[in-house]
């Protein structure tokens, strides 16, 4: 399953126009075999030259750069084919080579080109964490943005966007996909989320820890890291929680756990995860069955958390969640 990547080549792309200097989007249509770069890549190219991103890892970017400067001057897309050749994969980290289709599209006032009010939209989207998809169909280059539910195309892009796979469509419409980055609450500076914070990092999270105690969270055990000191509940009516959001709660503590999963389970975030033993959540059952929860909405936790692995040290057992949380990002 190829995974589109959230950054800011939309915005960048954006900038640019406004700035005057021109801007073209490059994206990854389609691949076959080894290729560099998943569906939905994108590099931004702007008048002078100048380039963000990437469709391939740098094996076929001067080719599209050059493809660029011809769009731009003509206000006509261009729908590139390339072979990466199995030298040219090993240069960027690959075992064999592939075919990579890129489409060029320059932004502009053009009948053809990417309208700057429709790339405003998306970046505006975006900005406002918003699940969206952009339409374009390679042989006409209408365009349009996907923001809801009644889209004719609904079924195919709620698919798309729930699996996080740009692609294209047998009539012809490629839909890319634009989700918000992922996050992922951590509730409890404790040893398991010094190993699991970087982790998370590392798989493309945004990890934002919460822990009212202050001493848990000091710079020296979490160096750089964004730690909330607020209380849980009051931490994630401020975060809001959402779909492309894992929640992990670590403390051990009732005082800190249970609101925590008291807020997460009001919430649509994707994962809920509680440290602690079957003994220990079938307690938690209880207290969160009194507060009026039906069983139904509890068994949302995954708990204890983790896949079985065995685990056992701080480290292995953040492996274990991380997994889990992967697992049910990628497979529910």
């Amino acid at each position: 399953m190829t995974q589109t990547t959230y950054d800011d080549i939309p915005e960048i792309a954006l900038g640019w126009h406004k700035a005057g200097k021109g801007a073209a989007l490059a994206t990854v249509i389609d691949t076959w075999g080894s290729a560099p770069r998943p569906v939905g890549s994108q590099l931004a190219i702007s008048g002078d030259g100048a380039m963000m991103g990437s469709v391939s890892g740098g094996c076929v970017e001067s080719a599209v750069v050059h493809a660029a400067m011809d769009c731009l001057a003509s206000g006509v897309p261009k729908l590139l084919t390339f072979g990466v050749a199995d030298v040219d994969a090993f240069a960027v980290g690959l075992a064999c080579g592939g075919t990579i289709r890129v489409l060029v599209e320059p932004v502009g006032d053009t009948s053809l080109a990417i309208a700057p009010a429709l790339l405003a939209d998306l970046v505006a989207a975006r900005a406002a964490r918003q699940a969206v998809a952009a339409l374009t169909h390679l042989k006409t280059y209408e365009r349009r943005l996907a923001l809801g539910p009644d889209d004719a195309r609904a079924a195919a892009i709620a698919s798309r966007l729930r699996s996080d796979r740009s692609g294209l469509e047998e009539d012809g419409w490629f839909i890319a996909v634009h989700n918000p980055p992922l996050r992922m609450m951590i509730v409890g500076a404790v040893h398991v989320a010094q190993a699991l914070v970087p982790m998370a990092r590392a798989c493309g999270y945004d990890p934002i820890l919460i822990d009212p105690r202050g001493a848990f969270g000091a710079a020296q055990r979490f160096p750089g890291q964004r730690v909330v000191e607020d209380w849980p509940d009051e931490a994630m009516a401020a975060l809001k929680p959402d779909a492309r959001t894992a929640i992990v709660t670590l403390t051990h503590d009732s005082k800190l756990d249970d609101p925590a999963l008291l807020a997460a389970l009001a919430s649509n975030a994707f994962y809920i995860g509680s440290l602690g033993s079957t003994r220990t959540h079938a307690k938690r059952v209880e207290r969160l069955q009194a507060e009026g929860l039906s069983s139904e909405q509890i068994a949302r936790i995954h708990a204890p958390v983790g896949l079985n692995i065995g685990a056992k040290s701080p480290a292995e057992i953040a492996v274990s969640i991380m997994a889990q949380i992967t697992q049910t990002l990628r497979q529910s």
